[in-house]
């Protein structure tokens, strides 16, 4: 292939694309960049091999860079890495066990409760404003929680 007189192997710009995109992913880690930088270097591999045309190399690029980052997604998802803390993201989980004050009544199984802070909605048994009570659970931004013995 030309452009303005000067000669230009796709398969060599696909595999300096992948380089590339390899080493933005070193310098901006993100773990995308990764699987496209893998599927430029498939393509220009392939280019290389069997010389396919400039469509047919567009077309295999975004098949493999979507293979590669769908499976990657998945394989991340069900196998996730170990960490510290467990609970990092997951900030109503992590009041668990805590004693907390009722700062709204808790009447029909709903009232709030002051967590630091904040204050949060809460379910549990009746009880009044002042009452001290532990976090037994929580259902998305709303604490479970039980009077202290």
């Amino acid at each position: 292939m030309t452009i303005d007189g000067i000669a230009i192997d796709p398969q060599w710009c696909w595999l300096t694309a992948g380089v590339l995109l390899g080493i933005a992913e070193v310098i901006a880690p993100g773990f995308f960049l990764i699987w496209l930088g893998v599927a430029a270097l498939v393509t220009g591999t392939v280019t290389l091999a069997f010389g396919i045309p400039i469509e047919a190399q567009f077309a295999l690029f975004a098949v493999i860079a979507i293979a590669a980052v769908y499976a990657a997604r998945r394989w991340f998802l069900a196998n996730p890495g170990p960490t510290g803390d467990p609970l990092l993201n997951d900030r109503a989980a992590r009041l668990i066990g805590q004693t907390v004050l009722v700062v709204a009544a808790i009447e029909g199984g709903e009232g709030r409760v002051k967590v630091g802070d904040g204050v949060w909605n809460a379910e549990g048994p009746d009880m009044p404003e002042g009452t001290r009570v532990r976090v037994t659970g929580a259902t998305g931004t709303t604490l479970l929680v039980e009077r202290l013995n």
